[in-house]
């Protein structure tokens, strides 16, 4: 019997897509594509997979040429030892617009994914017609004064797996098996409408961060930060039309974007926690096409 949470069982629910692997940088990148028109690059974040622009992909597929790209160490891509620095996963992306014969796209990202469509955008300017950037900004050095410890009374979700990810070795240990305890955890709190993913959903992420290689993985994103940090550091304002678009990431997003950015955009989604794509898809969606358009 097939496992229902895989891409081969997913697809069956998005008729339009297909599944792609490319080598690209040193290393085996996932990739699922539909549409026709304007090529859009879209990138997930932790803990999900390319399944968390679902409920998106279809509207935007009506528009656009749609390629939704797993990063090295997320879901069926390749899970190597090195090159989680968002630097060298930006490059990853922009060697399959070269693969793809695309000479300039536009790129989305949330959370890690972000991080990722951000830094391609200030790596490959030439490459990038527009940046959307769902609810993170790229590291920067703000960083270094996240609390160790939740501030009393303070109205926010104590980012405890930011520490966590640091440590090298160790959650894998520990989560092998048991990351549907983490993955239910973050959805229950960093959602304000908690059933806007499904259990089912948060099976398709449990099974593709269930192993110790994934987490490991997923990890490395996180052990990278101080070198995306570094890496932040030494680029210029970019100056692409730049949307931003924030749910609880909102105020984030206010501080970080006019920094970083001279053409910028600054959208936000009320009532809305972190997984924006996932409790206000329609919102999202109607945003993207219409910076697009």
């Amino acid at each position: 019997m097939e496992n229902l949470h895989t891409t081969p069982e997913l697809l069956k629910r998005l008729p339009d897509f297909k599944s792609h692997f490319a080598e690209l940088n040193g290393v085996r990148i996932h990739y699922v594509e539909g549409g026709h028109g304007q090529p859009l690059i879209l990138i997930p974040g932790y803990p999900q997979t390319w399944w968390a622009y679902e409920k998106i992909m279809p509207a935007l597929a009506a528009r656009f040429r749609v390629i939704v790209v797993e990063l090295r160490g997320m879901g069926d891509s390749a899970k190597p030892e090195a090159g989680y620095d968002k630097k060298t996963m930006a490059k990853d992306i922009y060697e399959l617009t070269r693969k793809l014969g695309l000479d300039q796209v536009a790129i989305a990202g949330h959370d890690i994914g972000a991080h990722v469509a951000y830094s391609f955008a200030a790596n490959f300017p030439e490459a990038t017609a527009k940046l959307i950037i769902l609810d993170t900004p790229h590291p920067d050095a703000g960083m270094y004064q996240l609390p160790m410890l939740p501030i009393p009374g303070a109205d926010y979700v104590y980012p405890w797996w930011l520490a966590l990810n640091q440590v090298k070795d160790l959650p894998e240990q520990l989560l092998e098996g048991k990351m549907h305890l983490v993955i239910s955890w973050m959805f229950e709190k960093l959602l304000e409408q908690t059933d806007a993913v499904s259990e089912f959903d948060k099976s398709v992420f449990s099974l593709a961060y269930g192993s110790a290689d994934a987490i490991r993985a997923a990890g490395g994103w996180y052990r990278a930060f101080g070198q995306d940090i570094e890496d932040m550091k030494t680029y210029q304002k970019l100056s692409m039309p730049v949307l931003a678009i924030g749910g609880s990431g909102y105020e984030m997003l206010k501080n970080a974007i006019p920094l970083s950015t001279t053409n910028a955009q600054l959208v936000k989604i009320e009532h809305c926690g972190h997984f924006l794509l996932s409790e206000k898809p329609e919102e999202t969606a109607e945003h993207i096409i219409d910076f697009l358009a």
